[in-house]
């Protein structure tokens, strides 16, 4: 078929996590409270780190950051799906779809590879505890973050660039809750190899690469922890380091399924069960994670909610 013969569609239709009309309101009840839960887990900690003069580290750098970014990776997908629940439409405009596929790609690389900053931080603080301070130095971990954001917004607009190139015709129903790439791929009636190649590309680079640096990362940590001569230190610092295990488990492990796996052992159910695990779930549960094991943190938390009942009274 030609492509001047071609129709583009003007909006597609998300099809959303279920097609039963039963399952939507548990569906809504569910995800919103998800959702309200991510908001103030994630803006909490922000605050607890941005007030907390003992809390102005690069550790707490980074994880304010990422505190930031999971919030946005959730408000990007999660309130749309609720809004399409509530009033019974499931239709999203071209537009509004690449507008939501960029910030879903941004925040995403984003979220990936600061794991992997946090990931070479505690390699440092643990392996290099005499040079941390002179290596994690405040300019290198602004550059750190500011260099990831321009390269998230240059990847994610490249994205963008190469899906606007595309024709979609015929069958325009989405099997997923919000505009991802891989699904929408699949809908175009125009040759989308570049496109496939470049996602082969930016996953190794954004989501295999970071992970193999973790995983060499923590290879070394536990190689240091074991030698830590006390009990108490070793605990202490594993600890530390499980949490944020704990994130890499999570996030890479469904990241890994959707855009690396082939696409024969993919189907639209699993896309959509790994996209609400990396999306809703995981940002969700960073605040505990990072919070009920972390000490100062809790005391910062604790602090700044006296703080503001004080106030209030």
């Amino acid at each position: 078929m030609e492509p001047d013969n071609q129709t583009s569609s003007s909006e597609f239709i998300l099809l959303g996590l279920s097609e039963k009309p039963d399952q939507e309101t548990l569906l809504f009840a569910l995800f919103l409270c998800m959702y309200v839960v991510t908001v103030v887990g994630n803006l909490l900690i922000i605050l607890a780190i941005s007030t907390d003069s003992h809390l102005h580290t690069p550790m707490y750098f980074f994880l304010a950051n990422l505190s930031l970014v999971d919030f946005c990776l959730a408000t990007d997908t999660v309130p749309k799906m609720l809004v399409n629940i509530q009033i019974k439409s499931k239709s999203i405009s071209y537009s509004c779809c690449l507008t939501q596929m960029y910030f879903f790609h941004f925040f995403g690389i984003m979220d990936s590879v600061l794991i992997a900053v946090m990931a070479y931080d505690r390699f440092v603080a643990i392996c290099h505890p005499l040079h941390y301070t002179t290596i994690m130095s405040p300019r290198l971990c602004g550059l750190l973050v500011g260099g990831l954001w321009v390269f998230s917004g240059f990847i994610s607009l490249t994205h963008i660039l190469l899906m606007a190139r595309l024709v979609f015709c015929g069958n325009n129903e989405l099997p997923h809750y919000f505009c991802d790439l891989t699904p929408l791929l699949r809908l175009s009636c125009t040759d989308t190899s570049v496109n496939k190649i470049f996602v082969l590309i930016v996953a190794g680079m954004v989501i295999a690469t970071p992970f193999i640096c973790i995983l060499a990362s923590y290879a070394r940590i536990i190689v240091a922890i074991m030698k830590v001569p006390s009990a108490g230190g070793r605990k202490k610092t594993f600890s530390t380091c499980s949490s944020h295990l704990s994130v890499v488990v999570l996030f890479y492990g469904t990241t890994i399924g959707v855009y690396l796996c082939p696409s024969s052992v993919r189907t639209a159910m699993k896309e959509k069960a790994s996209a609400v695990m990396y999306t809703a779930i995981t940002p969700m549960l960073n605040p505990f994670i990072y919070s009920l094991r972390n000490r100062d943190l809790k005391g910062a938390l604790m602090k700044l909610v006296n703080r503001k009942i004080t106030s209030s009274s």
